[in-house]
């Protein structure tokens, strides 16, 4: 699409005057019209060359439109085939039809945006027919708080300073004024992410810890410090940890989950080790498998993914991450030590 930031002026504007059979216009008079329409709402002039473009646009690339091309009175006249065309009313193709349906069958997966009205008005103006969705996304319909998701949506995109009650695991805060900046889930969880007014610290809010959120009207949103789109990318799941570090992590995983593992990579940064001779004779216990690493901080998230997999995958470095991993597992056998000898003292009396 044209990248002028009066682009889209231009072409709503050249849209009228493309339809318009009153008069007969060449490519100097749509300049002309187009630039007297942007001179009006204080924006600069273009070039014929510019309106050529964005005809092609309209024609080819963008909207596909029928323009046909004729001499009059000596001018070279460019208009709509049919009058009554407009990129604003083009007829949507099945296959157009079919992804919109999925589109909004997709939003309306979640409790939360399913009461969007606008959803189904649009469905009946784009005359889209119900049929059978043929993706899905995981979704936790038993998620406290998710019906919060339509209304906090609203918040983050018109950008509205909020208070919020929220009640952490481990202490509450109590009306909280807070810039909400995006929207993320993360492990069939959904978490608004934003600064706190008082200090400008960046915080994840679980939608289902959140007791109560109002807008406050008197209060100017603050943009974000940094972007959004690269915060998570050195981290599993939501969890910055100010302060640290990039490490570089190397891990085995055993023949029954290489393979998982190489298809749905742990992080964004994960490779195979394939030269792996050093490694394997300095872990001589560890039979085949493969070898992989990934970049990235080790927060809890993190620890969690890699001790999910058991004793399929094993950290070898570095060492303070395969003592978090360890202690997992530590932690867990004596758990189930303690239950097994309580059992086992209880079934002793019985007999």
């Amino acid at each position: 699409m044209p990248t002028n930031k009066n682009a889209l002026a231009r072409i709503a504007i050249l849209d009228a005057l493309l339809a318009d059979r009153h008069h007969y216009y060449n490519l100097d008079d749509l300049t002309e019209k187009c630039n007297q329409a942007l001179e009006y709402n204080e924006q600069k002039p273009v070039t014929s060359r510019c309106i050529q473009m964005d005809i092609n646009f309209i024609e080819y690339d963008g909207f596909h439109a029928e323009i046909e091309r004729f001499t009059k009175d000596g001018k070279y006249i460019i208009r709509y085939k049919d009058p009554s065309f407009s990129i604003f009313t083009k007829k949507l193709s099945d296959d157009e039809k079919n992804l919109l349906q999925e589109v909004l069958s997709t939003i309306g997966q979640f409790d939360g945006l399913s009461n969007f009205e606008w959803i189904d008005n649009l469905k009946q103006r784009l005359d889209i027919e119900e049929r059978p969705k043929v993706i899905s996304f995981s979704n936790n319909p038993y998620l406290k708080n998710s019906n919060l998701l339509a209304q906090i949506f609203d918040y983050v995109s018109h950008k509205n300073v909020v208070k919020v009650c929220y009640s952490a695991f481990t202490s509450a805060k109590s009306g909280m004024c807070f810039h909400p900046y995006l929207l993320k889930q993360y492990n069939d969880r959904w978490y608004l992410i934003g600064a706190a007014d008082s200090d400008g610290k960046i915080l994840n809010l679980a939608l289902d810890r959140i007791t109560s959120i109002e807008p406050v009207a008197d209060k100017e949103f603050v943009e974000p410090a940094e972007d959004f789109a690269d915060r998570f990318e050195d981290i599993v799941g939501v969890t910055v940890i100010d302060g640290k570090t990039l490490q570089h992590i190397v891990f085995w995983v055993s023949d029954v989950s290489k393979d998982y593992v190489e298809s749905k990579p742990l992080h964004g940064s994960q490779k195979i080790i394939n030269a792996d001779d050093d490694l394997r004779q300095q872990f001589p216990t560890l039979k085949n498998g493969r070898f992989f690493s990934i970049d990235c901080i080790a927060n809890y998230e993190l620890i969690r993914e890699l001790s999910s997999f058991g004793r399929e995958l094993v950290v070898l470095t570095p060492d303070d991450v395969r003592e978090k991993v360890f202690g997992w597992f530590t932690g867990a056998a004596e758990r189930y030590r303690a239950l097994y000898n309580a059992a086992s003292a209880i079934i002793a009396a019985l007999h």
